[in-house]
C-alpha cells in the first residue's frame, strides 16, 4: 500500500474544546510523497522501518499508529491473527506534513485486503477518525475541507496540477507544542487580535482558487495560524521562508504544525530553480505535485 503525505494550503485554528483538541478548518492537499506499507499476515503485531528517513526514535509498540491502526480493525472486525509492518519512509518525521497518519491509514486499507475483513474505504473512515484528525484525509486524498479536528472531510473540486517545492528540517516539531504555543500568544495578544471566533470556515478565495486550477490566487490565499507559533519555537525558519519567496517561488508557508515548509511555484521548471537555490545555501528540499489520491494498493 502507500499513502500521501500532505500540506495544509489553508488553516484556521479556533478555541480550545473540552476534550483537548482544537476546532479547525483547513484545505488539505495530499501530495506526491508517499509512505508505503508491507503487509503480511502474522501471529501478531510488528512494525519496521526502511527507507531515506531515519526512524530510529519511532516507537513500535501500541503508541506507534500503524500497529494502532492494525489493533483497532481486528478488535473490530473480530480478527484473530497479527500482521508484520513494514513502512518505507519518505515523509519527514514530525515535519507537519501527517506521515504518521498516511502510515495508519495505509495500514488499514492493506489490514482490510490482507485479513479479508471487508470493510472497504467507506467502513474505514470511522476507524480512521478514531485513530487521529489527519488519517481520514491521508485515506481519502486528493484536495478536501476539514473541520471540527480536521478529520469532517468535504471533497474540494480541484482542476489541474500544483506543483510545490518542500523545504525539509532535520529537527521536528511537536504538535502538541505548537498549538499550546499559539494558546499562549493569543493570550498574550489578545486586545490586539480581537474575538476569537469559535467557528472557523475556509475562505471563498481559497477553494475558488484550487477550484479554477490558478496558483498565483491560491499563493494570494495561503494562510496558517500555527505559522507564528513554528517560527516562534524554530526562528530559522523565517530565513527558508524569505529565501525562497525572494528566489522564484510564489507563496512559501509552514505546512501544519511544522517545520517542513511548502513553497508553491508555477511550473516544474521553476520549482527545480527554487530547489536548487535553497540547496546551494545547504538546504534539503523535494519537489511534489498534487493533488493525488490517498491510500491504495500499489
Amino acid at each position: 500500500m502507500r499513502a500521501p503525505g500532505k500540506i495544509n494550503v489553508f488553516f484556521r485554528v479556533g478555541a480550545l474544546q473540552h476534550d483537548g483538541y482544537h476546532d479547525v478548518a483547513s484545505l488539505y492537499q495530499a501530495v506526491s510523497l508517499f509512505e508505503e506499507v508491507t503487509a503480511v499476515a502474522a501471529d501478531d503485531f510488528s512494525i519496521q522501518f526502511v527507507g531515506p528517513v531515519d526512524a530510529s526514535g519511532l516507537p513500535r509498540d501500541d503508541s506507534n499508529l500503524a500497529i494502532a491502526a492494525a489493533k483497532l480493525l481486528a478488535q473490530r472486525t473480530g480478527y484473530a491473527g497479527g500482521v508484520a509492518l513494514t513502512v518505507l519512509k519518505r515523509v519527514p518525521i514530525a515535519g507537519g506534513m501527517g506521515g504518521g497518519s498516511a502510515d495508519a491509514a495505509a495500514t488499514l486499507v492493506a489490514c482490510d485486503e490482507l485479513w479479508g475483513t471487508g470493510l472497504g474505504r467507506g467502513g474505514l473512515l470511522p476507524l480512521a477518525a478514531e485513530l487521529g484528525a489527519d488519517v481520514p484525509f491521508a485515506l481519502e486524498g486528493g484536495t478536501a475541507v476539514g473541520t471540527g479536528r480536521g478529520d469532517e472531510l468535504s471533497p474540494a473540486l480541484a482542476k489541474g496540477d500544483f506543483h510545490w517545492v518542500l523545504a525539509l528540517s532535520d529537527s521536528g516539531l511537536s504538535t502538541p507544542v505548537v498549538y499550546r504555543t499559539l494558546d499562549e500568544h493569543r493570550d498574550r495578544h489578545a486586545s490586539a487580535l480581537g474575538p476569537q471566533p469559535d467557528l472557523v470556515k475556509v475562505e471563498t478565495a481559497v477553494l475558488q482558487a484550487v477550484r479554477v486550477g490558478d496558483a498565483d490566487s491560491l499563493a494570494d490565499a495561503m494562510h496558517n495560524d500555527l505559522q507564528v507559533a513554528a517560527l516562534k519555537l524554530a526562528p530559522e525558519l523565517t530565513e527558508i521562508l524569505e529565501l525562497g519567496e525572494s528566489r522564484g517561488a510564489l507563496a512559501g508557508i509552514v505546512s501544519g504544525s511544522g517545520p517542513t515548509i511548502a513553497f508553491l511555484v508555477g511550473t516544474p521548471q521553476e520549482a527545480a530553480e527554487v530547489r536548487a537555490v535553497l540547496g546551494r545555501r545547504g538546504f534539503r528540499a523535494l519537489i511534489v505535485s498534487g493533488p493525488v489520491p490517498g491510500a491504495r494498493v500499489i
